[in-house]
């Protein structure tokens, strides 16, 4: 096999990206991949570029290449994902955090420092936790405050990479509880939260794009009735989980805003709206308990 420099394999990257506009990979995604293979960092790509690759840290690289081309995201391939400057570990059991998600846990950590003498429990749940993201990202920013987490989820296996995680950064003053939404839970009024959040499944079924998704779980991704049936849970059941004046948090679709706002209404939620995410678009609704 012919040995390449990373000058080569940068040449490489800019014809892939390129010349197969019907193929098209972020060109990130090839960088970071080459990156993670050679373990260098990105000032390697500028500074290295008569580096000589082994045979086999090409042939991982070229595999690498074309498992993505396949569908295969880059965090899968690399088994990680940063969000909220940490660092997750992910796999096919989990979703990949996305950056417009860090708005759901920056929305609620406005309105908690907003609000930091009003608090009858300092408890967060955080329904179908995944990776974790969000409930470890919100644990460690409220560490010092003395809140407690609970983060659950339907799936054993995600929850063991959520706890991997929790592990990994350092995070203690999280739970995790399998449960399908609410249903492990106790609704007693020692048990109520402060503060709910779920970035749920909320993907219409019918949605031509999940065909293009091949590698995540499509359960976590798509839900019956236009994408809302989860939603509509989540909402319905959560005056009985949250304290009075909670609040409750929740990601959705870009086209979903009014729908969601609709739902909040529906169940007597307080101080309702809706926040648009990175690009521009609805993504995470808000509303207290009264």
């Amino acid at each position: 096999m012919t040995i390449s420099t990373i000058r080569q394999i940068k040449q490489q990257i800019q014809q892939l990206t390129n010349d197969d506009a019907d193929n098209q990979l972020p060109s990130f995604w090839l960088t970071d991949w080459l990156l993670h293979v050679i373990e260098k960092p990105a000032v390697a790509l500028m500074i290295e570029e008569d580096y000589k690759l082994t045979d086999s840290e090409v042939a991982r690289f070229n595999a690498g290449v074309a498992k993505m081309q396949q569908g295969i995201p880059l965090a899968y391939l690399t088994g990680q994902q940063e969000f909220w400057s940490l660092t997750f570990s992910v796999n096919e059991h989990t979703l990949i955090p996305r950056p417009d998600t860090e708005v759901l846990v920056e929305q609620v950590l406005n309105w908690i420092n907003d609000r930091s003498t009003y608090f009858s429990s300092k408890r967060l749940l955080d329904l179908g936790t995944g990776s974790g993201c969000i409930a470890i990202s919100l644990a460690h920013e409220l560490r010092h405050a003395n809140w407690q987490v609970v983060a659950v989820d339907l799936s054993s296996e995600a929850l063991k990479v959520a706890q991997y995680n929790a592990v990994r950064n350092n995070i203690a003053n999280v739970e995790f509880v399998q449960s399908s939404w609410y249903q492990a839970l106790p609704a007693s009024d020692e048990q109520r939260f402060d503060v709910i959040v779920s970035n749920p499944p909320y993907i219409d079924e019918t949605d031509e794009h999940l065909v293009g998704l091949k590698a995540e779980p499509i359960s976590a991704l798509s839900a019956p009735n236009q994408g809302l049936a989860d939603i509509e849970h989540i909402i319905q059941q959560a005056t009985s989980y949250l304290c009075t004046g909670g609040l409750l948090a929740i990601e959705h679709g870009y086209d979903q805003g009014d729908a969601v706002q609709q739902l909040f209404l529906d169940s007597g939620f307080d101080s309702v709206h809706t926040v648009k995410d990175y690009g521009g678009n609805d993504r995470i609704t808000l509303g207290q308990n009264p």
